[in-house]
């Protein structure tokens, strides 16, 4: 048996180390730790620059390669590559289409990059791929970045530990609200929206002079969100300050209309007259924050496809540097208003942005904040930052003064300098020890070029040294005191300000606040010419409609297919609802303005709404307001109900009369309006295939919306055959055979009027044989 060596003995066993623990707390506490790192590391942004690592590490790459606003621009394939190999370990895709929305003008109210080349459009096309586009850092982001070489922020080593990376940005720009910020993480989310700079600044004054300001006093200067894209707020001010209060809430966001009429039109295109005399169209320059114009153009067009809004005509988009989404209405009777509130209810004309001031405060811990709270602790933050700034600068001044003095030195004692450094074979000891100079000042005397042995330098450097040590004075009393930061915190926003003022090109605010109600429901009535037609039904079912109200007596006029021949005919208007009635008991609605010309034989019914096999059409009847109709079933059955109760929304219709198995719907009346005098002497006539009449009060029959009803009269054979309602005091009418239009009228109805229910008797002499009123 051979010998065991040391190399022989097993490494420690890696299953050693495995440790028991239940699964939910083991997986609580890793689930914990991924989602803290999205919260903090990917997804929410830093109240002190508005940034996401991601945006951070990207304006550090590119302010690493030089790209400054007066230098040229570089691939973006560049700048991805130095992100992804030195700072952010990600997928290329995700860093560069961070950096392609940093430079989009419409997603960033103040971008960040100037890009050069295609980094998409509104309409929703995406970028170009990086080895095309070309950018560099604009002037906002210099200023954002502004200090970074002057120890006003710290440092941590990048994820290999190679190179080092900024933890925030300390510029004084306004980022987090002037350009809001977006994101998803674990548990949470954040979405502030972009502001106006100079609102911001003047905010954020406002706290440096009055660090107890109210809420009421910051929204005084704060208006709201003003998006890239421009639009209108129409919340009222009250629920936008309560909004920013909580930092929580919803803001509703409208297009920028306005209606251009021919004159118009003419003069904008050098005197071409595009729109005739009186007409009108609508125009769209500014659309909702976030909303793809694209797909804006296809929604609009599909209503008016599937004829949801019928007055419009047309949707054209004429956009090129500037949004121009025309709008075409069919009639120039209708009111803007009303089209404006239907498109806000139907497409995104109208969006609601939520809001959530969601960020990691600088112990980056996650909050939700109000307005005043960002300011303030944005503003600690500003100070800090002077404050490393001027510390930093002071030990400048501090090692230039220490040098400044040993040159002066050298220059008083010129001859004597030249002389050790010409006789001394170590000059620098035996200088430091004759003329008090310390290392660093003995090694930059020796380090002196001839050149700088002139008269002339040793004024400047008197000078220097004068101006530096006033600077320094300077520096300490503001290092001192609270109140000089923070007069010099609002002479540097100020100063800032300047560059983004309203009547700058960027400084402009596009986002127009005025408060409007809620799109109110219009419908879509509203929307179609009032126009008389004259509806023709035929007795296969295809139906037309005729302009104007045409003779209902001159049947011979309305052409049928062969074998077809007229079945109804009435008149009504364009705007009307018409309901078709069915033995079954179903009620079906379609629009008059929706029925085919009369130039052909018109179209099916079948077409329009979902009519089941077999199933006859007993009736069509125009809606009326208030109107009511009386339906009976062949069992003798039978209920009034509401126009407004039976009206479909759906090609399928609506179930109104409940009917047993062989039965059907025989009567459908439209009843005439209680009487003006208070008087109701309405009454309901009913007769049965047996010839059997009964005469009721009308009130006697219940008003339903779907069911059976109640018995109208009782039957030992046969069903119901006929039913009318008329006034007692007028008289019972029915049609007369025989040629012409006599009619015969009945006002002894004593032997007839029974209760509800009643078998009834024999009518009076003389009634049609059909057992028909008319």
């Amino acid at each position: 048996m051979s010998d065991i060596t040391d190399t022989d003995i097993p490494a420690e066993d890696p299953f050693d180390q495995i440790v028991n623990a239940p699964f939910d707390a083991a997986m609580s506490e890793r689930y914990l730790i991924y989602a803290m790192s999205t919260i903090t590391a990917r997804s929410l942004p830093d109240l002190r620059d508005g940034l996401k690592p991601v945006h951070r590490r990207l304006l550090w790459a590119m302010r690493q390669l030089k790209l400054d606003p007066a230098n040229g621009y570089k691939k973006c394939a560049r700048v991805v590559g130095d992100v992804i190999g030195k700072y952010h370990p990600h997928g290329d895709q995700s860093v560069y289409d961070a950096m392609v929305r940093l430079a989009q003008t419409f997603s960033l109210r103040y971008p960040l990059v100037d890009g050069q080349g295609n980094f998409g459009n509104i309409d929703g096309d995406n970028a170009a791929a990086y080895r095309y586009t070309e950018a560099r850092l604009t002037k906002t982001a210099i200023e954002l970045m502004a200090g970074l070489d002057e120890n006003a922020a710290d440092f941590r080593p990048t994820y290999n530990g190679e190179d080092e990376e900024p933890e925030v940005m300390p510029g004084l720009f306004p980022n987090l609200l002037a350009n809001g910020a977006s994101g998803i993480a674990v548990g949470m989310a954040t979405s502030i929206p972009s502001h106006n700079a100079a609102e911001i600044i003047d905010a954020a004054m406002l706290l440096i002079d009055e660090p107890k300001a109210s809420h009421e006093q910051l929204m005084q200067i704060v208006q709201g969100p003003d998006f890239a894209t421009g639009g209108v707020l129409v919340d009222s001010r009250e629920t936008i300050s309560a909004a920013y209060a909580s930092g929580r809430g919803a803001l509703r966001l409208r297009a920028r209309f306005h209606a251009e009429s021919a004159k118009e039109t003419a003069d904008r295109d050098a005197g071409i007259e595009r729109l005739p005399g009186g007409t009108w169209q609508l125009v769209i320059s500014e659309i909702p924050y976030q909303v793809q114009k694209g797909k804006l153009i296809e929604q609009i067009a599909q209503l008016i496809a599937d004829k949801k809004l019928p007055i419009l005509d047309d949707v054209r988009d004429e956009s090129d540097a500037e949004i121009r989404i025309v709008l075409v209405p069919k009639s120039r009777n209708v009111d803007p208003e009303d089209l404006k509130n239907a498109l806000f209810r139907l497409t995104d004309l109208e969006t609601r942005f939520g809001l959530n001031m969601n960020v990691l405060d600088a112990n980056r811990v996650p909050r939700v904040m109000g307005l005043g709270e960002v300011l303030r602790e944005w503003l600690t933050h500003q100070i800090d930052v002077l404050v490393r700034r001027s510390q930093h600068r002071l030990e400048k001044i501090d090692n230039r003064l220490e040098l400044l003095d040993g040159y002066i030195i050298a220059y008083l004692n010129l001859d004597r300098i030249i002389e050790i450094i010409r006789t001394e074979d170590e000059p620098k000891p035996v200088m430091m020890a004759e003329f008090g100079l310390n290392d660093r000042q003995a090694e930059a005397i020796l380090n002196m070029r001839l050149r700088s042995l002139r008269k002339l330098e040793e004024m400047e450097l008197r000078r220097e040294r004068d101006e530096l040590t006033a600077e320094r004075e300077e520096l300490v009393k503001l290092l001192e005191s609270p109140a000089r930061q923070r007069t010099r915190l609002k002479k540097d926003l100020t100063k800032l300000r300047a560059g983004y003022a309203e009547e700058t090109a960027l400084g402009r605010r596009r986002t127009s606040l005025i408060e409007a109600a809620p799109a109110r429901e219009i419908a879509l009535e509203a929307f179609v010419e009032r126009e008389p037609v004259t509806v023709i039904l035929s007795k296969r079912g295809w139906i037309k409609a005729m302009k104007g109200h045409a003779d209902l007596s001159a049947k011979a006029e309305y052409k049928f297919k062969e074998g077809d021949a007229l079945a109804q005919v009435f008149h009504t208007q364009t705007t009307d609802k018409i309901l078709v009635v069915t033995a079954n008991g179903r009620f079906y609605t379609i629009g008059a303005d929706k029925l085919p010309g009369a130039r052909g034989f018109g179209e099916p019914l079948g077409t329009m709404i979902d009519i089941e096999a077999g199933n006859d059409i007993l009736t069509l009847i125009p809606v009326m307001a208030g109107g009511r109709i009386l339906l009976a079933a062949s069992t003798g059955k039978g209920f009034v109900c509401k126009m407004e109760d039976v009206v479909a929304e759906t090609r399928k219709g609506r179930g109104v009369v409940t009917l047993k198995p062989g039965t059907r719907l025989t009567v459908v009346r439209l009843l005439p309006a209680a009487p003006a005098d208070g008087i109701d002497d309405r009454y309901l006539a009913v007769v049965g295939d047996n010839r059997k009449l009964v005469v009721f009060p009308l009130n006697e029959v219940p008003e339903m919306a779907k069911g059976q009803g109640v018995t109208l009269q009782r039957y030992k054979d046969g069903g119901l055959s006929d039913a009318k309602c008329f006034r007692l005091s007028e008289g019972l009418s029915w049609a007369m055979g025989g040629e012409g239009n006599r009619t015969r009228t009945e006002t002894d109805l004593t032997q007839w009027r029974v209760a509800r229910g009643a078998a009834g008797r024999l009518p009076p002499q003389g009634f049609p044989r059909n057992n028909r009123f008319d």
